[in-house]
């Protein structure tokens, strides 16, 4: 995970400690997402606000049903934290499948594009790719369509960064 991934995903394991949930949903990640990354903030839009406020409400009182059930159905399951460069997951905390899925997700997008570490928008976009979310429901309840999100994340979507065009250059 590159450092605003990382951020995201200690962000999301303490909403979900502070919400008292049995587990960290793609909502917590969502959530704890959109607070650190501003690539993933810019993809949203205008309807960031919106969205900021039902994330706020939701951690403080529209989650109490949530907090009964797990996400996606099951038993919660074991953490994707990522262990020093080998890939894999481990950890404590209890992570609903979707979200395990999605962090799992993020990695595979970055690897399809040569990168070793998944980015925030990587994670946006497993987030948003899965209909049975709690991101998903969150996303739809604000009135931020999760189709019209999912195509702001392709990689072609994105706007290339800027590295200049001067050709005097000395690589």
């Amino acid at each position: 995970m590159d450092a605003t991934l990382a951020a995201a995903v200690a962000g999301a394991r303490r909403r979900a400690v502070r919400d008292g949930d049995r587990q960290i949903d793609t909502a917590h990640l969502l959530h704890s997402l959109l607070d650190s990354d501003p690539e993933a903030r810019a993809a949203v839009g205008p309807p960031l606000v919106r969205l900021l406020g039902y994330l706020v409400q939701r951690s403080i009182g529209y989650g109490i049903g949530w907090q009964r059930a797990t996400e996606g159905g099951g038993a919660p399951g074991p953490v994707p934290r990522p262990v020093r460069g080998d890939g894999t997951f481990e950890g404590p905390e209890r992570w609903s499948p979707p979200a395990a899925e999605a962090m799992r997700d993020a990695r595979r997008r970055a690897a399809r594009r040569g990168e070793p570490r998944a980015t925030g928008i990587d994670l946006l976009a497993a987030l948003v790719a899965d209909p049975r979310s709690r991101a998903v429901e969150v996303l739809e309840r604000a009135g931020v369509p999760a189709g019209a999100l999912a195509a702001a994340t392709r990689p072609a979507a994105r706007p290339a960064p800027d590295v200049g065009t001067g050709s005097g250059s000395s690589l």
